[in-house]
């Protein structure tokens, strides 16, 4: 048999192979060429938690998980479940052979490297904790990957204004995770409002019952010792210098620490003070006023807190002023409010000038 003959026959057979439909495309597939290839940097409980939401998109891969640690446990914390690249690794892995698709997950201890190694990734998501997020962006950015990052979107303000210019010019998507933005309840409250259900608002309280993860501790633990061997202690702390490894920090509990986190304002402040900035338009404040419920120092937050936030007025607005509390702290129950019905662990109220919205 002439070459030119056998190559005639393979091709001949090659038309008749059966494709996967997830190849080819069509409805309710999405073909290779069309499907975006994230990673997820920081596989802690809300990383987790984001990545299940992602996994269920049609035209997403999740192909990299990047994170210092191997392997721990969140079943004390609110997450209950487990943390580390190991078991996320084997939950893409699960996810995508129950669908029949190839290919396995690759896993990294520094996400620098990964950001070099896989040639193939579009975006990624950081869900590290707060003092990483601005660190890791940034060089996401930089290296051309669209980003998805978990709020706080920087650990201060100057991180933010550096990150807010670098992806401007960068011309990637950018979004930080807040899905309470897209509640039905916000919008909801912001059409009340918008349609003068209380008249004009005035003044805004806003409290949630987040505490403290050591409540015993007044500055940093004085017991600090060597970092588990799940875990890489220097790339966990990334930029920050001069720390210690100690049960108090990891998992969850950093959040306590200035050097790591924001306390309680940190976390909970852009969920529940989303509501007034939104519909009230709140910019730059001209006076802000913080005091501390608890022991507190330059290493550690307090265990509550009360802030104060004076707006000015606008051309459709009267000046606004805004209450924060927190650690079990709550303002006194509104008139009308039922006197044998408590006010909730968490909360939001506006206070008009013809009447009162409250949203929980």
């Amino acid at each position: 048999m002439q070459r030119r003959t056998v190559l005639q026959a393979g091709i001949a057979a090659s038309v008749f192979q059966i494709v996967p439909r997830h190849v080819l495309g069509g409805p309710g597939h999405t073909p290779p060429s069309e499907t975006i290839h994230i990673a997820l940097i920081g596989a802690g409980g809300r990383g987790r938690q984001v990545l299940r939401g992602m996994l269920a998109e049609e035209g997403v891969r999740a192909i990299a998980v990047a994170d210092p640690a191997t392997e721990y446990s969140l079943q004390q914390f609110y997450y209950r479940d487990v943390g580390g690249r190991e078991p996320t690794r084997e939950l893409i892995d699960r996810h995508y052979q129950e669908q029949g698709r190839a290919g396995r997950c690759a896993v990294y201890e520094d996400f620098r490297e990964m950001l070099q190694a896989e040639r193939d990734l579009d975006a990624v998501v950081c869900a590290t904790p707060d003092h990483l997020h601005a660190y890791v962006s940034a060089l996401a950015l930089k290296a051309g990957k669209h980003v998805y990052c978990e709020k706080p979107l920087t650990h201060n303000i100057a991180e933010a204004r550096y990150l807010a210019d670098l992806a401007a010019s960068s011309g990637l998507a950018t979004q930080m995770g807040n899905q309470g933005h897209s509640a039905d309840g916000m919008r909801q409250t912001l059409e009340w409002l918008a349609a003068g259900a209380i008249g004009q608002v005035q003044r805004v309280e806003a409290w949630v019952g987040g505490h403290r993860w050591n409540p015993t501790l007044t500055g940093r633990p004085e017991e600090q010792n060597d970092a588990p061997p799940w875990l890489n202690w220097d790339l966990w702390m990334g930029p920050r210098e001069g720390y210690r490894f100690s049960d108090a920090y990891v998992p969850v509990a950093w959040r306590d620490f200035w050097a790591f986190g924001n306390s309680n304002i940190g976390d909970f402040g852009c969920h529940d003070l989303d509501a007034a900035c939104w519909a009230l338009d709140l910019a730059a404040p001209t006076s802000i006023e913080f005091h501390p419920a608890g022991p507190s120092n330059q290493e550690i937050g307090p265990h509550g807190c009360v802030g104060y936030y004076h707006f000015p007025a606008t051309e459709k607005r009267g000046p606004v002023e805004v209450t924060w509390m927190d650690g079990g702290l709550k303002p006194r129950r509104p008139v009308g409010w039922d006197a044998n019905r408590p006010l909730p662990s968490r909360g939001i109220l506006f206070h008009g000038s013809e009447g009162v919205l409250f949203c929980g």
